[in-house]
């Protein structure tokens, strides 16, 4: 880790803080290297995602899924790869309420732009990290993204959600003041 940045570096002991700002580095790292292809790294994300499942093309609902995203979100990030002509939404012969999202031939050319860019950050990445440490990280990191326990406070030992009555307690005596 650079100390150069030492006296700013946060004492925060929060982990959720410390996730989004890594988060936001790594972003910065892959969108730097991805910009020459177009794409930011969550759209390269979505792309890749979609094109893995290219036999079975996967709904929004299951897009969003297994990329740990909400859906109107995931529906935000779709529609200028959708107008940019990377994505479609094609119609399931056998189900026509199933409304698959496909890569077309643009998006696979994009693609092809993209990954050997992905790559340079990839290297990148374990050069200054670490091939193992990068592995360790990547594992730990899935197990988080997929621990449906950490999905909701009411998922938190018991099914008990955290106890809001002092909070919603404190609201309504300062909308009495």
């Amino acid at each position: 880790m650079s100390r150069s940045n030492g006296d700013i570096l946060s004492a925060s002991s929060c982990i959720a803080t410390a996730m989004r700002k890594a988060s936001r580095r790594l972003s910065q790292l892959y969108d730097d290297f991805l910009a020459p292809a177009g794409l930011k790294s969550t759209q390269f994300a979505i792309l890749t995602e979609v094109e893995r499942r290219a036999k079975r093309p996967p709904t929004v609902r299951e897009l969003a899924a297994v990329l740990v995203m909400d859906r109107s979100a995931l529906g935000h990030t779709l529609r200028p790869l959708e107008r940019d002509g990377l994505l479609a939404f094609g119609e399931d012969e056998t189900d026509r309420r199933r409304r698959p999202v496909i890569l077309t031939a643009e998006g696979d050319a994009a693609l092809a732009r993209a990954k050997p860019l992905w790559k340079q950050a990839q290297a990148r990445f374990a050069k200054i990290y670490g091939v193992k440490a990068m592995a360790v990280l990547r594992g730990t990191l899935h197990q988080i993204a997929y621990d449906e326990n950490l999905a909701t406070a009411g998922a938190a030992e018991g099914g008990e959600k955290p106890d809001s009555s002092s909070s919603s307690h404190q609201s309504s005596v300062r909308r009495k003041i």
